[in-house]
């Protein structure tokens, strides 16, 4: 596996060195293998909607697109509104536990919803 560092903007694999420089080909992107090396890789863990506004337990979220419910003919309405939400670590990707009413206890992705 190789060691050469990903561009920071468009997390290409392909940045090569130049000097003191490392170039981005794809997006053209010029950074510091100097600044990157003292900048500790900080990972943001935050749950964040579909338009990057950061969710906490307890917010009021707003369904942004009709979703179908799985194992049921059912589908949760563009515009549902889900109170009382809580924050969960779910490997498959949805990380939002939440009841809503008509339809019950049910998860639900950051990116199909937005802060209300």
């Amino acid at each position: 596996m190789s060691s050469l560092p990903k561009c920071p903007k468009c997390r290409s694999e392909h940045a090569y060195p130049d000097r003191e420089l490392w170039i981005c080909p794809e997006c053209a992107h010029e950074w510091s293998a100097i600044a990157e090396a003292e900048t500790p890789a900080v990972e943001d863990s935050s749950v964040r909607d579909a338009n990057g506004n950061v969710l906490q337990d307890g917010d009021t979220v707003t369904v942004i697109k009709d979703l179908k419910v799985k194992g049921s003919s059912s589908v949760v309405k563009i515009g549902t509104k889900v109170k009382s939400i809580r924050l969960v670590d779910g490997g498959d990707g949805h990380n939002i536990a939440c009841k809503i009413d008509g339809f019950g206890q049910m998860n639900l992705k950051s990116e199909f919803v937005r802060k209300a």
